[in-house]
């Protein structure tokens, strides 16, 4: 498939996606897994990759897996690509041949391991982790602490996704700048970036990756979440069970009352009187009544 052809599918991804047209969205992944032979340049070109990982955490089963098919195998051709140039940027006149044929073993086993996680329907291995470093970027920021705090969000935000080195440092750069605006550098400022990219790096929390990198959740309001708030969904609904829980257990036990026209209030001489029991002296005492009017709430007790 050319990039013109991609676009298009890009297109027709983000239309049934919309409408939820699941025969579409299996027909175009399964193009594209066929279809595209996936480098750095087409991914950034076409946004691909975006329009891909959209659809990582959709309901239909065949769908979901379908990306995670096409985002590992993206990857792996991307870091071969770049493993490749870099090999040939840097090696000697002497050691280009064994280079090339290191390459090409590396990615001889790359295509192994590919096939062996297609046809292994429950494997479940992750992506190999992302870097900076490993990336080849670096932020534009003169502060050593503030720029190891870039890398970290980075190496959270970018598990699991097939999306250009720069778009991802740039979403990275305004987190950090959001967080630092409020908290400047400060223990709160190192706290809420340890939370941020604790619950990021969660591997149950893709939907929340895929949130941040495509910006559906901005880094303003990402500078004020709690912990809770960036826990997965069944920890979160985990925690709101808990939560009732605890407020059950702590309500006190309520008196059991029983009303009766056997009393009258002294106050309005009615006659609708609640009342409990309780052994407020020793056990060879009789029990203490107490009184409670429902029409005035006035509150008396006899022995």
């Amino acid at each position: 498939m050319n990039v013109l052809e991609i676009k298009k599918s890009v297109g027709v991804l983000e239309k049934a996606r919309t409408q939820n047209d699941v025969t579409t969205l299996r027909e175009t992944l399964t193009q594209l897994k066929t279809g595209v032979k996936a480098t750095e340049k087409l991914l950034r070109e076409t946004k691909v990759g975006v329009a891909v990982n959209k659809l990582r955490g959709h309901e239909d089963s065949q769908v979901a897996n379908l990306v995670k098919e096409l985002v590992k195998n993206w990857k792996d051709s991307v870091s071969a690509e770049k493993r490749a140039r870099k090999s040939e940027s840097t090696g000697s006149s002497t050691t280009t041949t064994t280079k090339k044929e290191e390459v090409i073993t590396s990615q001889v086993k790359d295509e192994q391991a590919i096939a062996k996680n297609i046809t292994s329907s429950n494997s479940t291995k992750p992506l190999a982790p992302r870097t900076m470093s490993g990336d080849g970027v670096k932020p534009n920021i003169q502060d050593p602490s503030r720029s190891r705090s870039i890398g970290a969000i980075y190496g959270a935000v970018a598990l699991e996704t097939t999306l250009p080195s720069e778009e991802i440092l740039k979403v990275c750069v305004d987190i950090e700048e959001a967080v630092f605006e409020k908290y400047q550098l400060t223990d709160n400022y190192r706290n809420q970036l340890r939370a941020l990219i604790m619950g990021i790096k969660n591997k149950n929390n893709t939907q929340l990756r895929n949130n941040i990198l495509n910006r559906s959740i901005k880094a303003e309001e990402l500078a004020i979440m709690k912990s809770k708030d960036l826990a997965p969904p069944t920890l979160q609904k985990e925690f709101k069970q808990l939560h009732e829980k605890n407020l059950f257990d702590a309500q006190g036990a309520v008196e059991k009352r029983a009303v009766t026209d056997r009393f009258v209030c002294g106050k309005c001489k009615q006659r609708e009187v609640s009342y409990y029991q309780m052994q407020t002296r020793s056990a060879d005492e009789p029990l203490t009544t107490f009184c409670t009017c429902e029409k005035c709430g006035n509150r008396w007790k006899f022995c």
